[in-house]
């Protein structure tokens, strides 16, 4: 049975998707085709959900040691609701995996101090409809409100801070979060924060309205673009050096494979092809 589905809404990782390679993103948002997780997503998953349950305790006990300790059962929860064995060569292949869960945490805590933080917001889901109809979604790690109103936006990233000229790459996330915190709230914010804690390096950028004005006139060309892939069935592939993290060479013709019959034969209002 397919589980196909017609995209409405545009969201930071989607969005990435298609800039890279919109077969890649037919295949991730409409055919919805299964990929194996890697062991990198998991780490991410984990780590955020650790981070996620530290800021549910009392500020006095958001400790290395209490965030420590609240690994393993935040992995006992993860892996029964998904079954993660096969990301494993045996249990020591599982032990260091989550050594390394716990050097991400401790950098974290050489990076701030969580004790001295009051987040408005975790884990914060953020969505706006702009002018033309464009739907917006996104997770925010976290969002820190200063009593003054100053808004910080911050996300948490498992690996290593990029070069210099990937930056912009690594904000696009942060500026869609950024646009839609303004869309809904009115308030630009002060600052955009990532977190890489694979070296405990930060990557900081303060967004202007201007600047966000364009961004979301990139936004709604993107979507239109989009829009008109998803009706029309026409994802070209983009060759890349990201090719060989792709799950699904096998179905790409760049790799010599087809793609399966596009599921979706109805076409988008105001989108119709004219006859031929």
């Amino acid at each position: 049975m397919s589980n196909a589905t017609r995209p409405t809404q545009l969201s930071p990782s989607r969005a990435g998707d298609f800039k890279q390679c919109p077969l890649l993103y037919r295949f991730r948002a409409v055919d919805r085709l299964p990929e194996p997780s890697s062991r990198a997503q998991v780490q991410g998953t984990l780590v955020h959900a650790v981070l996620e349950r530290l800021y549910e305790l009392d500020a006095g006990r958001r400790t290395p040691q209490e965030a420590l300790a609240l690994i393993e059962p935040e992995w006992t929860k993860l892996n029964s609701s998904q079954e993660y064995s096969e990301l494993f060569d045996g249990l020591d292949d599982e032990s260091g995996w989550l050594r390394g869960v716990r050097r991400l945490v401790e950098t974290y805590f050489s990076m701030e101090d969580p004790q001295r933080l009051q987040p408005h917001r975790t884990e914060c889901l953020v969505t706006t409809t702009l002018d033309d109809g464009t739907q917006l979604k996104g997770f925010i790690d976290r969002a820190d409100v200063n009593p003054a109103g100053l808004v910080r936006l911050v996300d948490y990233k498992t690996g290593k801070r990029p070069p210099e000229r990937f930056a912009d790459k690594a904000l696009f996330q942060m500026k869609f979060y950024a646009l839609v915190w303004w869309r809904t709230r009115g308030t630009v914010p002060t600052l955009l924060r990532l977190m890489y804690l694979g070296d405990g390096e930060v990557l900081d950028y303060t967004p202007t309205k201007g600047e966000l004005e364009q961004f979301e006139r990139t936004l709604k060309a993107l979507w239109a673009s989009m829009r008109e892939a998803i009706a029309t069935g026409e994802f070209r592939p983009q060759k890349s050096k990201l090719c060989g993290w792709c799950a699904h060479q096998k179905l790409c013709p760049e790799f010599g494979g087809e793609p399966p019959a596009y599921p979706l034969t109805t076409v988008l209002p105001g989108l119709e092809m004219p006859p031929t």
